[in-house]
């Protein structure tokens, strides 16, 4: 499933602009009509506008509906990481209440267009584009909170993160201040992508490095605290989305430190909580900061410094053996995203 570019999620206008861009476009309209009888000119004019208004309120509204992704289409990690930051309920009712006013924008529309060609006066004419135009107005009006909730939910939306699920991605977790972005800084291959959590001015980095053609994402999560589930905040939910739905494997960092924000114990129990959610990914727990503290290497841990870059190599290399990403047990049969240069 391809990544869900969130930064594309087009502007949504206010109510007030989609009414003034709909009905400034309608009045143009009358001057395209050219008929030398005043009584069927007024009565194309009015149909006309009446037409035009219409159909640019419901080419915005439906342009939202289905440019915003639909959420049974999103990866679980997706959709749990837009539940965490807007609410999914609120998502769909937003979407779908839009939909609805575009589709009485349009039966308004047609009933009108019906009604000025059984009237026979102009008088008529005028009056039944005016009583659509409110019509259009009294809709907008209704659906307005729908409409500003989506107006505030893109700028939250705009600064997700976009993974990819096709390509190996490595979920960096652990207590805050243990370094999670500084290690994806030093393994990335360029410079990390930086993005704002909602609701906070924590900062998301995506990173990822490339070995054999193959690009393997990283992705670091809001600092856990060591406590329950209940008490967690919204940026903490988002980070168990990532744990819980993305990622090959749990890199898990551990603070050893004295000077550590969060002590050991609640570290190790942090890690225990976190093998719960991730029972089905491997995890490898690898210790930082190493240039401040002596730590034996064991089978199940690696020391890295971020700083002098001690350890960087071989976890790189213990997570690519880890991912087995490039593993194929039939060099005839590859599968359909191995990369490769086509022969002309």
């Amino acid at each position: 499933m391809a990544s869900i570019e969130w930064r594309k999620i087009p502007t949504v206008l206010k109510t007030d602009e989609i009414l003034d861009k709909a009905f400034r476009k309608a009045s143009k309209q009358s001057d395209t009509v050219e008929d030398p009888d005043k009584y069927h000119r007024v009565r194309k004019q009015m149909n006309k506008m009446v037409q035009s208004a219409a159909s640019v309120i419901d080419t915005t509204l439906i342009a939202y509906v289905e440019r915003w992704p639909s959420l049974n289409a999103l990866s679980e990690f997706d959709q749990a990481l837009v539940d965490a930051a807007v609410g999914n309920d609120n998502y769909r009712k937003s979407l779908g209440a839009i939909q609805w006013g575009a589709e009485r924008v349009r039966s308004i529309a047609a009933d009108t267009q019906r009604k000025i060609l059984r009237l026979r006066d102009i008088d008529g004419f005028h009056q039944a584009r005016r009583s659509a135009y409110g019509r259009f107005s009294s809709i907008i009006e209704q659906i307005s909170p729908e409409i500003e909730w989506l107006g505030e939910a893109r700028d939250i939306l705009r600064k997700l993160p976009s993974i990819d699920s096709n390509e190996p991605c490595i979920v960096v977790a652990g207590s805050p201040n243990v370094g999670k972005s500084a290690l994806i800084t030093s393994l990335s291959s360029g410079e990390p992508e930086v993005a704002a959590y909602p609701f906070t001015t924590k900062q998301l980095h995506l990173g990822h490095f490339m070995h054999r053609r193959r690009k393997y994402q990283m992705v670091d999560t809001p600092g856990l605290l060591d406590r329950p589930m209940v008490e967690r905040n919204n940026i903490e939910m988002q980070a168990i989305a990532a744990l819980e739905n993305v990622g090959d494997v749990l890199l898990f960092l551990i603070d050893p430190t004295p000077e550590a924000t969060t002590s050991m114990d609640e570290q190790m129990n942090l890690l225990e909580e976190v093998s719960g959610l991730m029972s089905e990914r491997a995890i490898l727990v690898v210790h930082s900061k190493s240039d401040l503290h002596k730590s034996t290497e064991m089978e199940d841990k690696i020391a890295i410094s971020s700083i002098t870059g001690e350890g960087m190599e071989n976890l790189r290399k213990r997570l690519v053996e880890m991912i087995a990403a490039d593993e194929i047990s039939d060099p005839l049969n590859l599968p359909e995203d191995w990369p490769r240069n086509d022969l002309t």
